[in-house]
């Protein structure tokens, strides 16, 4: 499984917490890397990263992840697992694209949609849905045509429009799904006043191999309306937040003589420079 796009969860105070919450829930789990500023899981092989501190934002619902269960008892299982302190956005019950679906967010405001489906369909079992409201409303297509022409290994599977008398503009978009770096992705508009848009409490983390491809990322990605921010975080011209960083920075802070250099450098920038962080 390609793990080099991966969520960054902001869940203040409680990663180990929500580490054994998620674990618990899903099975299948396991912790990674462990620092006091993150904890990185597994889930079903794929990677996730609980940030301690940092954003001063919450998760909200404009981030979701949507969960590919084969079978209707495994969607209730993790249901049941995720309303525990959560509070219900979509009820749990049979609707015309699944015989078993239920949209709740969790305790640490984490947004999940647990979807009865096949995997033929959606291998991924977590893929991040984006949900573009307010001022976005009506940017999925071309936010899906970005990212994939951005990124390689990258393709649109699918998207599809509402229909005339689904609530909804019919140009907007009513799912989309598509790859980035061969990891899936959705996408979605929605004109119904949310209340909420994307902030940088769960950001996308990309993993590259080269300086070069830092670079054109950081760059196609902060221009005609995105920003940087600091540390390897920038902020596209939607509103999504990415990380994007090297793969050996894993490595480099591994060592734990060698990881505060690491990281005192990392804090002087923007953008991550490898020569820097490996000279550090």
């Amino acid at each position: 499984m390609n793990n080099f796009v991966y969520p960054c969860l902001t869940i203040k105070g409680k990663i180990a917490e929500a580490a054994d919450f998620y674990i618990n829930t899903f099975g299948e789990g396991k912790i990674g890397q462990t620092s006091p500023y993150v904890i990185q899981i597994e889930l079903s092989g794929q990677k996730f990263l609980l940030l301690n501190e940092g954003p001063t934002s919450s998760p909200n619902a404009s981030i979701s992840f949507m969960v590919t269960c084969e079978k209707a008892e495994e969607t209730e299982q993790y249901w049941n697992k995720l309303i525990d302190g959560g509070n219900i956005m979509m009820p749990l019950d049979s609707y015309g694209w699944s015989p078993k679906y239920g949209w709740v967010q969790d305790k640490y405001g984490v947004s999940w949609q647990v979807y009865t489906g096949s995997r033929t369909d959606t291998p991924q079992k977590f893929c991040p849905t984006l949900m573009f409201t307010g001022a976005n409303a009506g940017k999925a297509s071309s936010a899906v045509h970005f990212y994939t022409e951005l990124f390689p290994q990258s393709n649109i599977k699918g998207i599809l429009k509402y229909s005339e008398g689904e609530g909804d503009n019919p140009e907007f978009v009513k799912h989309a799904q598509f790859k980035i770096k061969d990891y899936v992705v959705m996408a979605m508009d929605s004109s119904a006043a949310h209340g909420f848009g994307f902030n940088d409490a769960i950001s996308l983390v990309v993993e590259c191999d080269t300086q070069a491809e830092i670079d054109k990322y950081w760059e196609q990605l902060t221009t005609n309306g995105g920003h940087e921010v600091a540390c390897g975080w920038l902020t596209d011209k939607y509103g999504i937040s990415w990380q994007i960083i090297p793969k050996v920075l894993m490595e480099l802070v591994k060592d734990p003589n060698r990881a505060p250099r690491v990281m005192n450098a990392l804090m002087q920038m923007k953008k991550l420079i490898i020569a820097d962080l490996v000279n550090a």
